[in-house]
């Protein structure tokens, strides 16, 4: 999730959303949890336990689902850790889907989604006991900025966790699933959508820190961070960082 930039078309006559912006989101909302189910072989959702597992929280607990999009991370959290969980997302599509969902799983109570972004997050300082993210710090164009954001907002000693697609670069496995990164993905998502978005999530993969680089990054922004860890042959990993005192 990020600001939005647009950019202007003039072959076209129109203003064309930014690779990764909310406007680029709202245009494959009906379609994106099928696609996300399709493309990981259904193992996001196995993924998204384990992030809810690592949070560390509770019934007691207020979150913060940052790209909460059509907020399946934030129905786990309050589905497994019955926490209280505030979602927000730029893209209005996304969200309106992420409710419907929330409605049909009676958890209206301990989730509410809100339209925002991961760079001005609408929240004061230490207002939560941790934050989460899914598949989305790839698409905040100020990623440092996004960072500090989350830091400001947790609490000292909170968790923030932070899953992302990875592109594998070891192990006997590594060519199968970059093969599967690189042309299964994006062919898959573009037949499935209808668009050309899904290209994008190749690309974005790819121009995405190393493991090291992104746990460095967390420490940048005020977070202790934690062994990264790779999941499903490093296809996927799952970053954790404790907000310092």
């Amino acid at each position: 999730m990020t600001v939005t930039a647009l950019s202007f078309d003039p072959a076209k006559k129109h203003v064309a959303p930014r690779d990764g912006s909310g406007e680029m989101f709202d245009r494959i909302a009906e379609r994106y949890d099928l696609i996300n189910r399709i493309v990981s072989l259904g193992m996001d959702r196995s993924w998204r336990r384990r992030t809810v597992a690592e949070l560390d929280v509770d019934s007691t607990s207020e979150v913060l689902d940052v790209a909460t999009g059509t907020a399946d991370l934030a129905l786990k959290v309050a589905k497994i850790a019955h926490a209280r969980v505030t979602g927000v997302d730029p893209s209005s599509g996304m969200l309106e889907i992420g409710r419907r969902k929330v409605r049909a799983s009676g958890l209206q109570e301990r989730v509410k989604l809100l339209l925002g972004t991961a760079e001005e997050l609408p929240f004061a300082d230490r207002t939560f006991d941790a934050a989460c993210m899914a598949f989305g710090i790839r698409n905040v164009a100020d990623r440092p900025r996004g960072l500090g954001e989350l830091c400001r907002v947790v609490k000292p000693g909170g968790r923030v966790c932070i899953l992302e697609l990875s592109e594998p670069r070891g192990g006997l496995l590594a060519p199968l699933a970059q093969l599967h990164v690189h042309t299964v993905v994006p062919w898959l998502g573009s037949v499935l959508s209808g668009a050309h978005e899904y290209r994008y999530l190749q690309r974005s993969i790819a121009a995405f820190p190393t493991p090291a680089k992104f746990a460095s990054m967390l420490e940048e922004a005020g977070f202790h961070a934690h062994t990264p860890l790779p999941l499903t042959f490093g296809v996927a990993h799952l970053y954790v960082g404790t907000r310092a005192a």
